[in-house]
């Protein structure tokens, strides 16, 4: 990641509208910045959660509320609990989230 070219400011996540995602099952909603070539992402994923798709996009996500589980390609899964991250780099191991209960997640990629 190189960040460059962006001027200081301040993000209301408040004021940023949410998009709707479906998922396989359950839905996720986004409030997402783009600043350059950098996205930042608020993410909320309802309970019962499971993407549709594995990503090979980098991220570095911080779980903020709730629990993700995240399942990697090979088979491994990663619990994260509030205040647990990850990171993986653009055409990394492929990744895909679900949560039973529910997450709010805070992503940079």
């Amino acid at each position: 990641m190189n960040i460059h070219d962006i001027p200081f400011g301040v993000t209301d996540w408040s004021a940023i509208p949410k998009t709707v995602h479906p998922g396989e099952t359950g839905t996720a909603f986004w409030q997402t910045c783009q600043f350059g070539p950098i996205r930042v992402r608020m993410v909320e994923y309802t309970p019962n959660y499971l993407a549709d798709h594995c990503c090979v996009k980098g991220h570095i996500l911080l779980c903020i509320e709730g629990e993700l589980l995240t399942e990697l390609q090979d088979g491994r899964v990663f619990t994260l609990r509030p205040g647990m991250s990850y990171q993986v780099s653009d055409q990394g191991e492929p990744h895909r989230s679900r949560t039973v209960t529910g997450a709010k997640l805070f992503i940079v990629d």
